[in-house]
């Protein structure tokens, strides 16, 4: 790390000071305090989620002398916040450190935050590795909130569903969540039952494969090349006005292969089945190597494919919390009219 840390910390906050001013007003309490791989220290980060602080460092990890000018600096600028630090400089990114003793407990608290009005659950440590809020993709929720007033959404990939629940809260009709992971989706129901929904969402633990060859009209067979598929819950077929399609760089299971890499048409193209005809279709693709212009052109030539045309791309950046000076940040979201 180095040695003028607390300059480059100061430096990030000094250039949030106009973001946070106006996050702060529209109810957001969760945002990137300092994003290492552009701001100076690669692999390191520092967010706020309501009333606490999570640092995580990927690239290597911080030694006492570091942590402590750290934890310093921001107990000078958020008074009062307590500061975890999860150590993921490991190869497969498992935290690798020991809280102090008197840490423990709170971070393990349930914690509640809120990101334009919309409330969250927040917890420093638990079972699994992520937060349960990626705040790069703050974008694509304020996106969507203007987009889904009055029309049906399927969010795939939900995760913990923010996406699904910031849709409703902005008055979706219907909203519909698809993770395979049913703890994934406990934390989503708990954060719609955080919310005054005027609907009830749909959580569907499925594979996104089988949700999307039924939700398509396709059909999910129950056996394939003599083997027997493992249970997944049957879907009638429907198409939805917006669909948000976020997943992994790479997952195999039996249902198929997510490639973002290689092979982004096996998802994109059951999802553009999914959408209506003049609906809209979010994609999201976070590889790094991939750019934008490669990217639209898989799109679009798979959209021909099926016949379909993109009547309109609009991209959604990142907010100034994760800034990209060469205006080429990983994580790609393109809105696309279909």
């Amino acid at each position: 790390m180095p040695a003028h840390l607390p300059d480059l910390l100061a430096s990030a906050l000094s250039a949030r000071r106009a973001l946070l001013e106006q996050l702060h007003a529209e109810q957001t309490t969760a945002y990137r305090l300092f994003h290492g791989s552009v701001e100076g220290a690669a692999g390191l980060t520092v967010d706020r989620y309501g009333d606490a602080l999570l640092v995580q460092s990927f690239h290597q990890s911080l030694d006492a002398a570091e942590l402590s000018a750290l934890e310093a600096f921001y107990a000078g600028e958020f008074p009062g916040l307590p500061l975890f630090y999860n150590d993921r400089s490991q190869n497969n990114s498992r935290i690798a450190n020991a809280l102090a003793p008197e840490l423990v407990a709170s971070a393990h608290e349930l914690r509640e935050f809120q990101e334009m009005g919309v409330k969250y659950r927040f917890q420093a440590r638990h079972a699994g590795q992520d937060p349960w809020l990626f705040l790069d993709l703050r974008a694509g929720r304020r996106r969507v909130m203007q987009e889904c007033v009055g029309k049906s959404l399927l969010n795939l990939f939900a995760y913990t569903c923010g996406v699904g629940i910031a849709a409703a809260k902005a008055g979706a009709r219907h909203v519909v969540n698809v993770d395979f992971s049913e703890s994934s989706l406990a934390i989503g129901k708990d954060n719609a039952r955080l919310n005054d929904l005027p609907i009830r969402l749909r959580f569907v633990k499925s594979d996104a494969f089988a949700a999307l060859r039924q939700l398509s009209g396709q059909g999910q067979a129950n056996m394939v090349r003599g083997k027997r598929m493992p249970p997944f819950p049957k879907l009638e077929a429907h198409q939805f006005d917006v669909v948000f399609l976020d997943p992994p760089r790479y997952a195999k299971s039996p249902f198929g292969v997510v490639d973002l890499v290689n092979d982004y048409a096996a998802l994109y193209k059951p999802a553009l089945l999914c959408t209506v005809e003049g609906g809209t279709l979010i994609c999201c693709n976070n590889v790094a190597e991939v750019t934008r212009e490669a990217w639209l052109d898989q799109l679009e030539r798979s959209t021909r494919k099926v016949g379909r045309a993109i009547r309109e791309v609009e991209w959604i950046s990142p907010e100034a919390d994760f800034p990209n000076p060469d205006g080429q940040s990983p994580l790609k979201i393109a809105l696309l009219r279909v």
